[in-house]
């Protein structure tokens, strides 16, 4: 195997020109970026401990991990040196990640390149700081564009009336415009879930009360699905099953309370507009035929590539696993029940992104990220506990409780079994 050809998971020693150019201090303080910044870009505990632990014993160092959602505390030794002699701890605060997948391919990118002395660890520095720069209007309005795109896409996927998707299409828009507005305000920050879905559940109330009836529930939970914590809660039981028993209850703690503050703001929506005598029209209705479907979700896999950040070469990867988790989903679900079809689909998205971490040398992530998000159980949580609210039955919160459940553990089934099917040399 060449050297560019090597992933985290292969243990290889330093080459000895980078020994000698670089200082232990210098070595720590690269690890520290890279571990950072790929917990900035959304990894899990368990991945990003495994990606620190290969890039230090190839940067000729020991180090201990210890990962969580808002941090990471990492302890260094020099192996040539007498035990206790070089021990050096950093405590780094972080906030929760979001996913970047551009940013996470460059990251590993560089990486590799310093670990096998294509780079000097100044060189890595330099290109990873120049992921920081600036982002472009026409950038920021791409995400706007994309979050309305999926709002309505996923409305189409779920066949919903041309009104419906048209709303949840505008409400999407509106909750891009905030989420840009309320970035450069971080005092709004912690209650900015619960503002989107206030102005999301007011929205869709008015146009139901002056335009024409709308599928409420459904689509309001479409237009907030940027926002709903699908993902973070199957990534939490994913730590929880690998023994990452901190990280997993503090990011699933962190889901709950992301899906508490999406029904309190749509709630609030709810009662102001009682309170201004707005009583919307709501009804029950999918007359959509099946290729709005299909044309939805090519629509949607365009939309969430935008939206994970992905560069425009990696979109044809992005987009072909998300269709193709949700048609192997949609299908196997068909035959043989719904549990079935999101664990087939978990295990195939699984191995092809690590199958594509050999072949490619590159994430795994890029695969397995958009494939698993259409299956994650972000939108039955939420439509559950609207139900439970609105209706007070905790019969329904039980069978909400009972379906998230099962979309939980047919996914951790897959990505596990997924994970055993075809091994990946990088833990990204």
């Amino acid at each position: 195997m060449n050297a560019s050809a090597r992933g985290f998971g292969d243990t290889v020693a330093m080459p000895d020109e980078t020994l000698t150019t670089a200082t232990y201090a210098q070595r720590i303080a690269f690890v520290c970026e890279i571990a950072g910044r790929l917990h900035s870009y959304g990894t899990t505990a368990q991945r990003l401990e495994g990606t620190v632990v290969g890039l230090s014993q190839r940067l000729g160092l020991d180090c201990e991990p210890w990962s969580n959602p808002t941090g990471l505390i990492l302890s260094f030794s020099d192996p040539t040196r007498p035990l206790g002699a070089s021990d050096s701890t950093r405590v780094i605060r972080l906030a929760p990640g979001e996913t970047d997948l551009h940013k996470l391919s460059e990251a590993d990118r560089i990486a590799d390149a310093v670990s096998v002395g294509e780079m000097s660890i100044a060189q890595g520095h330099t290109a990873l700081r120049a992921l920081d720069r600036a982002r472009s209007v026409r950038w920021r309005a791409m995400q706007i564009f994309a979050s309305g795109l999926a709002a309505a896409a996923v409305a189409g996927l779920w066949r919903l009336p041309w009104l419906d998707m048209a709303t949840a299409g505008l409400i999407g828009v509106i909750i891009g415009v905030l989420g840009e507005l309320i970035a450069r305000r971080p005092q709004m920050k912690e209650a900015s879930d619960a503002i989107s879905a206030l102005v999301a559940g007011f929205v869709a109330i008015l146009i139901a009360n002056f335009i024409a009836p709308l599928n409420l529930n459904t689509v309001i939970i479409a237009s907030l699905i940027v926002l709903l914590p699908g993902m973070a809660l199957t990534n939490a039981v994913n730590e929880l099953t690998s023994q990452h028993l901190v990280s997993g209850v503090a990011r699933f703690a962190g889901a709950l309370a992301t899906v508490l503050k999406l029904t309190v703001g749509s709630m609030i929506a709810v009662t102001l507009a009682q309170l201004m005598g707005l009583y919307p029209d709501v009804r029950a209705l999918r007359p959509q035929p099946e290729w709005v479907e299909w044309a939805s979700m090519v629509v949607a896999a365009y939309a969430f590539a935008v939206l994970f950040k992905a560069h425009r070469r990696d979109y044809f990867w992005v987009m072909a696993a998300a269709i193709a988790g949700y048609s192997i989903s949609r299908y196997a679900g068909a035959a043989w029940g719904s549990p079935v079809g999101i664990f087939l689909s978990a295990l195939t998205l699984t191995a092809a992104g690590n199958a594509f971490a050999r072949w490619a040398n590159r994430p795994g992530a890029l695969i397995r990220v958009p494939g698993i998000l259409m299956l994650v159980p972000g939108s039955t949580s939420l439509r559950g506990l609207l139900t439970l609210v609105q209706q007070q039955d905790v019969g329904v919160g039980q069978s909400a409780l009972l379906a998230v459940t099962n979309v939980v553990m047919a996914l951790i089934a897959g990505l596990l079994f997924g994970n055993l099917l075809i091994s990946s040399r990088k833990n990204l």
